[in-house]
């Protein structure tokens, strides 16, 4: 069944199920290493098109060109993450729940910021906390801390998709796109937990691939 839908069933687990889940250290050690020196490499080479990017946000609408925001990482330790400013700039804390949600055709997405999102080129400063340890090229996508402290209330297992390091893109990411309410979350961590437990150089390299054709085609982008 895992198989055929890419998911892990979540109503058949309990804590004893989760030695199973566990991936394997030693691809963990060398993805790490590989996640860094890409990374190093990709900021270079883009860095002329990055800031052109970032000098466009600021002339598109007021605000900085850079999007940071308190999110859930690896063992569970928050960090602040890197994007692309995509919106206007919020007024709302950062604890504030319906502000860290991003709904389908969301009035408050820029011109520019359109273009951003559904390429997913917003996602392209998270290199830096690629660079700090903090994230990988492929993991679970970093929740929001308002949004991942809430799940973890609602969800059974949550907390559990924080023993790998987050990624720019991941399984739930190309099989699912975007979701912020708690049932889609929910179905989410399916494939978050089949990616920990197939964790794998080809699980990242078929990731890779469906992450192309996420790109090319906009899938699942809000």
């Amino acid at each position: 069944m895992e198989s055929l839908t890419g998911q892990v069933e979540l109503e058949h687990l309990s804590e004893n199920s989760f030695g199973g889940l566990a991936p394997v250290s030693a691809y963990m050690t060398i993805k790490h290493t590989i996640d860094w020196i890409f990374a190093a490499i990709v900021l270079v080479i883009l860095s002329p098109i990055l800031i052109a990017l970032a000098i466009a946000i600021r002339l598109d609408s007021p605000g900085p060109a850079i999007f940071r925001q308190k999110r859930i990482g690896y063992r569970g330790r928050p960090f602040t993450v890197y994007k692309f400013r995509s919106m206007t700039p919020r007024e709302a804390p950062e604890d504030n729940r319906a502000q860290a949600m991003t709904q389908a055709n969301d009035q408050r997405v820029t011109r520019i910021g359109r273009f951003l999102r559904t390429s997913r080129i917003d996602e392209l400063p998270q290199l830096l906390n690629v660079l700090k340890g903090e994230m990988s090229w492929i993991g679970p996508r970093p929740e929001a801390e308002v949004l991942s402290r809430w799940y973890e209330t609602e969800i059974p297992f949550y907390r559990y998709r924080h023993i790998v390091l987050p990624g720019i893109t991941g399984w739930a990411q190309v099989s699912q796109g975007h979701v912020a309410e708690v049932n889609d979350v929910r179905l989410k961590l399916h494939y978050d937990f089949y990616y920990i437990k197939h964790f794998s150089p080809w699980l990242d390299l078929l990731i890779v691939a469906r992450t192309i054709n996420t790109m090319l085609t906009g899938f699942g982008a809000r």
